[in-house]
């Protein structure tokens, strides 16, 4: 009968766990690369963050940085283009866009 390999917990010292929190707690640290690096998975590290209460390190918002745009063009703002037809008469009315209200009006109107 084959016997399972019984696994060991490793057990790494408060002045080892000191050191690594110290570590992650400056400016912009990365706990996965300083777990790697103590060759401890970086869950270990963060389990210990917050059993001991320490906090990430604040990462600051980057700042605003103002771009100058060129200025836009704007398009010709086109017309309302309206093409009536009953039987063979065809009737088309171009109305400016600012008038879109009075267009509407007159739609109604002639439509009743």
């Amino acid at each position: 009968m084959n016997e399972a390999k019984k696994k060991t917990r490793r057990r790494y010292g408060a002045e080892l766990k000191q050191q690594i929190l110290a570590q992650c707690a400056e400016p912009d640290a990365s706990v996965a690369s300083i777990a790697l690096s103590h060759g401890i998975n970086a869950n270990v590290v963060h389990k210990w963050r917050r059993q001991t209460g320490v906090p990430l390190p604040s990462l600051q918002a980057p700042a605003f940085v103002p771009v100058p745009l060129p200025p836009a063009a704007h398009p010709p703002v086109p017309d309302i283009r309206i093409e009536l037809r009953r039987g063979a008469t065809s009737v088309s009315v171009t109305w400016p866009l600012a008038a879109a209200e009075q267009c509407a009006l007159w739609m109604r109107e002639l439509l009743k």
